[in-house]
């Protein structure tokens, strides 16, 4: 069987039903971009700075953002120095013992953490505004 023989065989509403699918298939690529886009222009980005579980400090993480640093004292003894540059978070400097927030470096996407568990300080990134600003997002598959 030739490939000609094969067009001879398709009908008007074969050709209908092809060019139909083909449009379908592109628009799940179409709502997630229109979708991506229109939440990045609405929500900001919210880094919240919490000792022993209190808000004690927010920052908005913008390219407006002025660069910044801002040390803590959770307990006697200790402290941490919260860098702020833009759109990015980190602890820069503190004394305790593993330095393991101060490895984690740079953080800006909602969802990210850096943890100082022996001064119990924590930085968390949310996304404030936009459509779904209380609720998590989750995607099943179908």
């Amino acid at each position: 069987m030739t490939f000609k023989s094969i067009l001879k065989q398709l009908k008007l509403f074969d050709y209908i039903l092809i060019g139909f699918t083909l449009v379908l298939s592109f628009l799940p690529a179409i709502f997630t971009y229109t979708h991506l886009t229109t939440d990045a222009n609405e929500a900001k980005t919210i880094a919240y700075v919490r000792i022993n579980g209190e808000v004690v400090d927010q920052f908005e993480l913008s390219k407006d953002t002025p660069h910044q640093e801002k040390t803590y004292y959770p307990n006697d003894g200790q402290y941490n120095i919260i860098e702020v540059d833009g759109e990015h978070i980190r602890v820069k400097e503190d004394n305790s013992p593993d330095q393991i927030a101060v490895m984690t470096s740079w953080i800006s996407q909602p969802g990210e953490l850096s943890v100082c568990l022996p001064h119990n300080l924590l930085i968390e990134i949310k996304s404030v505004g936009g459509e779904n600003t209380d609720e998590e997002e989750l995607i099943l598959p179908l």
